[in-house]
């Protein structure tokens, strides 16, 4: 999974990012400080794992990883080369999803780029970006797609649709919040739209809102009703909490989050938000040489999920022995939920979940 995090100049994000993947991208009080995409990679947090590998002392643990890329502050302007322009536009064409860092406390000592906050304004701005580029993008599409219909009448109703999704995004709304047809969606899977990728607003509250009454804070409330709008996920996070922790051991950032009243820090929130958005799972492997973390799409049928690890897997696919994870800590090894009958044998057609705990038989 690779999520592009994005914002206006002096928002928080770079701090945010830096707190999330402690990978040091240049943080400063001014606009494009961050020149090219920094790039976090970061566990994925699993008890599962861990329970599985103190069952199996393995020699290898390999958890699943997310991908941070911290773009720079986009500005209004940017898809006709404002600031620094297309570049970082195409910066977010390479992601799955995009964390929309949103500021909404207020600082004098931290210059807005706008002169003051407005949560409802600064996600309108780079929204707009992201919704003219697509507008481009669809023109050139709609272009394409007449002259075809010239010698394929069949192409009609791809050309009308088109259309429709244009208008959508003249009125400034974002793709993702078109109703599209089962039929639609296939057809909008081929156009790389930067406004119909999945979006978390991590709103960046101060300490005291954050761990006080979120409702007295209107910025919030504004990016709230925003998200509802669109379909959109919502994280109030800190970005000064998160800086905090980063480098804390896993017991002190624990008991901190603890006195904070917190269950988990904002990276374990956004990696759930993540998952969620995007449709994804994780399947087990697990043994004496290694236990790991497999991320696939929910639906995925066992053969596909095989293919994760190898194509021969797949190519060559016989059937996958597979027992829940639930199960499998309740018997306490393989063998007793083998003797119990809890180990399934499972087809082709099998519709992997969460959580299987799975070895892949297979002959090439």
């Amino acid at each position: 999974m690779k999520l592009g995090m994005v914002g206006l100049p002096n928002v928080g994000k770079s701090t945010l990012f830096n707190a999330l993947t402690n990978a040091g991208a240049e943080s400063a009080n001014y606009p494009f400080c961050t020149i090219e995409p920094n790039v976090g990679i970061v566990s994925v947090p699993d008890e599962r794992l861990d329970a599985l590998a103190k069952m199996y002392n393995p020699e290898k643990f390999t958890p699943a990883v997310l991908e941070f890329v911290d773009i720079a502050g986009l500005v209004k302007g940017a898809s006709k080369g404002e600031g620094l322009g297309n570049k970082f536009l195409a910066d977010i064409r390479e992601v799955d999803a995009i964390v929309h860092v949103v500021r909404c406390f207020e600082d004098e000592n931290i210059i807005h780029v706008d002169g003051k906050i407005g949560a409802a304004r600064d996600i309108e701005t780079i929204n707009l970006e992201l919704i003219f580029s697509d507008m481009e993008i669809l023109q050139r599409r709609i272009d394409r797609v007449k002259k075809q219909m010239k010698g394929d009448k069949s192409f009609a109703s791809q050309a009308e649709f088109l259309e429709k999704l244009l208008s959508h995004l003249e009125e400034g709304k974002s793709a993702r919040s078109y109703p599209f047809t089962e039929s639609e969606q296939e057809m909008v899977k081929e156009i790389p739209l930067l406004s119909n990728k999945p979006v978390i607003y991590a709103a960046n509250l101060s300490e005291a809102d954050f761990t006080g009454d979120l409702g007295s804070n209107g910025q919030y409330a504004e990016v709230c009703r925003i998200a509802q709008e669109e379909s959109s996920a919502v994280l109030p996070i800190c970005a000064q909490i998160e800086a905090e922790i980063a480098d804390m051991s896993d017991e002190d950032k624990e008991m901190f989050l603890s006195e904070l009243g917190l269950e988990q820090s904002g990276l374990n929130r956004i990696i759930k938000q993540g998952y969620s958005l995007l449709g994804l799972i994780s399947y087990l492997t697990a043994g004496p040489q290694e236990v790991r973390a497999w991320t696939i799409t929910k639906g995925t049928k066992a053969p596909q999920a095989a293919g994760k690890i190898h194509t021969d897997f797949e190519k060559g696919f016989i059937r996958a022995e597979i027992v829940s994870f639930d199960d499998l800590m309740a018997c306490g090894s393989m063998a007793a939920a083998k003797e119990k009958g809890l180990v399934r044998l499972e087809g082709k057609e099998y519709v992997m979940r969460d959580g299987d705990v799975t070895l892949f038989r297979f002959n090439v």
